[in-house]
């Protein structure tokens, strides 16, 4: 598990777009402008930090020593995740999943309809 997967595997959803906001080290993937992964890219570790529910989140915390509550984000809505060796790929892209559901969930009715359309 690299950025590189991670990057392939979120631009296939529908409406993402990336972006290096703070700088150049960190990618950050956005659908609706809104943040739903990003990764460091110049770690020695690869990590990412995912948006999750606030019960899911802690019982993940509980589960995988890997994840962690989200390194400089709110800390019950986002956890930081150390996949390598620790969690199956397939639990590593279905958190992914997750954080994109949640942000496409929340966004409000009228951009839905046109995330909708755009994505149709």
């Amino acid at each position: 598990m690299n950025a590189e997967v991670l990057r392939t595997y979120c631009l296939q959803k529908k409406a993402v777009t990336e972006s290096f906001p703070f700088d150049k080290t960190t990618l950050v993937f956005k659908v609706a402008n809104k943040m739903f992964a990003l990764t460091g890219l110049d770690e020695l570790e690869f990590k990412v930090n995912l948006k999750c529910n606030p019960e899911r989140s802690l019982d993940l915390r509980e589960a995988y020593a890997c994840i962690k509550p989200g390194y400089h984000m709110n800390k019950q809505l986002w956890n930081t995740v150390a996949p390598q060796g620790c969690i199956s790929p397939e639990l590593f892209f279905e958190l992914v999943d997750h954080s994109y559901d949640l942000i496409v969930e929340s966004l409000p009715k009228k951009v839905k309809i046109e995330f909708k359309f755009i994505s149709a």
